[in-house]
């Protein structure tokens, strides 16, 4: 608890535009005695605090410095929230404080653990390591309370694995990762740890191969509801600039010899883009960006191939079949996204160039 006792007594004198001496004489104490106080040296008695309290015309609290803290689990947790952030160890007494108020919340002991994880990893701090794997494992037996759907038991493995592996415990870390492992949601974590930390790199290579095959599933899916985002706003700069970036990042996974489902995303990446360019009045690159499109969709629909066996970096590719939403075969798709898209103009220059294109 910070006071600012000294501080004030300067404030409120000086706004009363009284010397040291001048206070002092009102108080009926020594110019060296007000020195002192003014100067952290000393601290005045409890009856000259509340004389002098009374003096300035103001509280006794007001004067210490003092301010009550909201200690309501919710305000607890926002200034846990907000020490971390500044990575001000403050939070590790208030965590203590807020579990010693509320040793049977979930939210608080979930919350305290990732602040023991926040400052254990960032230090290495193996005793608050060991403290956020304590109160890990007790949030889980809490879990019943959790009404937070980001938070699950899934969640709470994770990082209880992940302070595993920084306190060294390797084995148990990735054990307890595969266990936990439903739809491949931790198997970049152990294809990582498998690959750099315990030398399994042929092991390591079919998690790896799973996470990036994920992540790149993810990161497409964001990026065209990122698309429809900027298009709401209006911010077509924003809208062409991810589609680009996407483009390029599907593009460098692509192996020339292996058309396989990687070159329908492509078509149907470049058909949003044509239209971005078409609204953002680059009319001559849209009409040239729909010739592609329309020249990818025919080479993939003329031989469709649902797997990923044409895609870089990732190792059994070629094992997993996918598909999107947008439709089976390459028009299928770039139909709906022209329904999606909803402009009868653009639409009608894809319909030109399609049917009427050599």
């Amino acid at each position: 608890m910070q006071l600012s006792l000294s501080e004030n007594i300067r404030l409120y004198r000086k706004q009363r535009k009284l010397t040291q001496e001048k206070l002092a004489e009102a108080l009926g104490v020594t110019v060296g005695a007000v020195y002192k106080w003014e100067s952290g040296q000393s601290l005045p008695e409890l009856n000259l605090l509340v004389e002098m309290a009374d003096f300035f015309d103001i509280s006794v609290d007001v004067l210490l410095g003092y301010r009550v803290k909201d200690n309501r689990l919710d305000a607890a947790l926002e200034r846990l929230e907000s020490y971390c952030v500044s990575m001000d160890p403050t939070a590790l007494s208030e965590a203590e404080k807020t579990l010693g108020k509320y040793p049977h919340s979930f939210r608080a002991v979930y919350g305290c653990a990732m602040v023991y994880m926040a400052f254990g990893v960032s230090t290495r701090d193996r005793v608050r390591l060991r403290r956020s794997v304590e109160l890990f494992e007790q949030s889980r037996a809490l879990l019943p309370q959790n009404e937070d759907p980001r938070i699950s038991d899934s969640t709470i493995c994770g990082n209880l694995s992940m302070v595993w592996l920084l306190l060294g415990e390797q084995e148990k870390s990735v054990e307890f990762w595969k266990k936990n492992n439903a739809g491949g949601v931790f198997s970049s974590e152990i294809g990582f740890c498998l690959a750099v930390f315990m030398n399994r790199q042929n092991e390591a290579a079919a998690f790896l191969s799973e996470a990036f095959l994920n992540g790149l599933s993810n990161l497409l899916t964001t990026m065209f509801g990122c698309v429809f985002v900027f298009r709401s706003r209006g911010d077509w700069k924003s809208a062409l600039d991810i589609t680009k970036w996407g483009i390029d990042l599907l593009t460098g996974l692509k192996t020339e010899a292996k058309p396989d489902f990687l070159e329908k995303t492509y078509g149907e990446m470049l058909i949003v883009l044509a239209y971005l360019q078409f609204k953002a009045g680059m009319k001559s690159e849209s009409a040239d960006t729909l010739i592609q499109a329309r020249d990818v969709a025919r080479r993939f629909d003329s031989m469709p191939e649902y797997t990923m066996n044409g895609m870089r970096f990732a190792d059994q590719a070629e094992r997993r079949v996918v598909f999107d939403i947008f439709g089976a075969t390459a028009a299928s798709g770039i139909e709906c996204l022209l329904g999606l898209l909803d402009d009868p103009v653009f639409t009608g220059q894809w319909k030109e160039i399609s049917e009427h294109g050599n």
